[in-house]
């Protein structure tokens, strides 16, 4: 009896110590909020919109309207794709501003190459010509101290998290002492004339009468299979909110899109039902 006493007891401790595990590797989904019973609904329903998706995807929302905030996996590390290009253009906006000075029309040109047709080869020559100084001396003024830059100029394997990404799409939407009003306006103008091929993701079921600023990325590495984001700033209807959504693991680019609206599509919906 003393032995099977003794074999249950480390059986019993096995599994005891095992959930602490197995919840490390499944985060849930946390929100909080200013209004009654918004919280528990996002919740619910940003949990049952990832039930059955198969890779890793951590998710950021925040409503000023509300004050609504929502969370999954937001310190995760994830390879940034394109998303970057928003803090490119930030970085590029914000030097121009230290320095008292407009950006050149060369530098128009490429700054709305890589937002609206996310272009690579502008991205590539306004990442060069910042140079990974400047990049840095903005991610630190910027507070995104979870980011770190690619190397070697491979601006797409930047690493990226919710929490920064977050912070990038405060700073764009609301006064700061880091971005200049004018300069924010530039970014959501240029995140609101993204192609429309390029518009899937966050701004998915996006209700009628409010303003879409978006930017997508995609990437697809031997590790992780696909990788594919989306950060998108909202405002109307009583909200004025950001949300990201980033993945990887996907077995396609689709699928990793069809993730990201799932989730977008609840986060409009409770949001828009819940007024302001």
């Amino acid at each position: 009896m003393g032995a099977v006493g003794v074999g249950a007891g480390v059986l019993i401790a096995a599994v005891a110590g095992a959930a602490p595990a197995a919840a490390a590797t499944a985060p849930t989904v946390s929100c909080t909020s200013a209004k009654a019973g918004l919280a528990d609904k996002l919740k619910r329903d940003i949990t049952a919109a990832l039930a059955n998706r198969r890779g890793t995807v951590a998710v950021g929302l925040h409503d000023r309207a509300t004050n609504t905030t929502c969370s999954l996996r937001a310190s995760s590390a994830y390879d940034s794709a394109s998303v970057v290009k928003v803090t490119v253009l930030a970085t590029l906006l914000w030097d121009a501003k230290k320095h008292d000075r407009y950006l050149t029309d060369r530098e128009v040109s490429l700054a709305k190459a890589m937002i609206t047709k996310s272009d690579n080869a502008a991205t590539s020559t306004l990442w060069r010509q910042l140079g990974l100084t400047k990049i840095k001396g903005f991610l630190a003024a910027a507070g995104m101290t979870q980011t770190v830059p690619g190397a070697n100029g491979y601006w797409g394997l930047t690493r990226i998290t919710v929490t920064d990404e977050q912070k990038l799409l405060k700073l764009i939407t609301a006064k700061n002492t880091v971005l200049s009003d004018n300069s924010r306006a530039y970014i959501l103008k240029l995140m609101g004339q993204v192609i429309s091929s390029q518009r899937w993701g966050t701004p998915y079921g996006v209700p009628a009468g409010v303003s879409v600023a978006v930017k997508n990325g995609w990437l697809q590495r031997s590790t992780h299979g696909w990788r594919v984001h989306s950060v998108g700033a909202f405002k109307g209807g009583g909200h004025d909110y950001v949300i990201t959504v980033l993945t990887h693991g996907n077995s396609t680019m689709d699928y990793g899109i069809a993730t990201i609206q799932g989730v977008a599509k609840v986060i409009h919906r409770d949001l828009a039902a819940s007024g302001s």
